[in-house]
């Protein structure tokens, strides 16, 4: 995954600065230099060699990238940078590259979690427009009735007036007094799982995510990780191929 003389729209991307289209708008402003010189849309660079710089300020480009699937365990922040001496999803990668979390799952959930220095999978994964999947499996403290699965399939008003788009919904199994739900959406806005579920009187217990678009948890454990296969990576980028 060496990186070649691509377009330069693409290169930042790729660094994380902006999406591609955010990236074309910042070149047609000239507020990109290669090698000191302002460059015009279209033109190409090789991201190895040639010093790339948006307003003055030089941009960090991965010669190769690095994707990896962690399995978050709860009481982990989704962060490059501590809160009080917690620890974050980077304490327990230990790789030389200088990688982020896409997306986040809150410091209670736990579960898959990639992190990369991929800039522009990550902005396609995250942005809203694409609409990419996210599933979980939610233990909440009561069993649901029919009014209940209903409600949040459908998509639930919260306390702030923002009215959840529909999910798929359905229980899994139950345990105790209460259930194991299996939750499938297309946003991700901060707790929202948490707060849907409190909205509609049932308590979440545990989440946790097996899913991201097309990458899987699978037999992961809690807290360790592994490199994705070539597979995945594609799989992961040709999501959006036809959009």
């Amino acid at each position: 995954m060496t990186m070649a003389k691509e377009r330069v729209q693409k290169i930042l991307a790729q660094a994380g600065i902006a999406s591609r289209r955010a990236c074309e708008k910042l070149i047609a402003e000239g507020r990109v230099t290669v090698n000191g010189k302002i460059i015009q849309l279209g033109d190409k660079a090789d991201g190895r060699k040639d010093k790339i710089r948006l307003d003055g300020r030089l941009i960090n480009i991965p010669n190769t990238f690095t994707y990896i699937a962690l399995n978050k365990p709860r009481k982990v922040l989704s962060s490059t940078t501590s809160e009080g001496n917690k620890t974050t999803v980077l304490d327990l990668v230990q790789v030389k590259e200088r990688l982020f979390p896409v997306g986040r799952l809150d410091f209670e959930s736990e579960g898959l979690i990639l992190l990369t220095n991929d800039g522009e999978l990550s902005n396609l994964l995250t942005h809203p427009r694409y609409e990419h999947e996210k599933e979980y499996r939610v233990l909440v403290a009561h069993k649901p009735d029919e009014k209940q699965i209903s409600l949040w399939r459908k998509g639930v008003v919260l306390e702030d007036g923002y009215r959840t788009a529909p999910s798929d919904v359905y229980i899994e199994k139950l345990k105790g007094k209460g259930a194991w739900l299996r939750v499938t959406m297309k946003e991700g806005r901060k707790r929202q799982i948490r707060e849907i579920a409190r909205q509609i009187g049932l308590p979440v217990v545990k989440i946790i995510r097996v899913r991201l678009s097309s990458l899987h948890l699978g037999s992961l454990k809690s807290g360790q990780w592994r490199y994705l296969e070539e597979n995945e990576i594609a799989a992961l980028k040709g999501d959006h191929s036809s959009r």
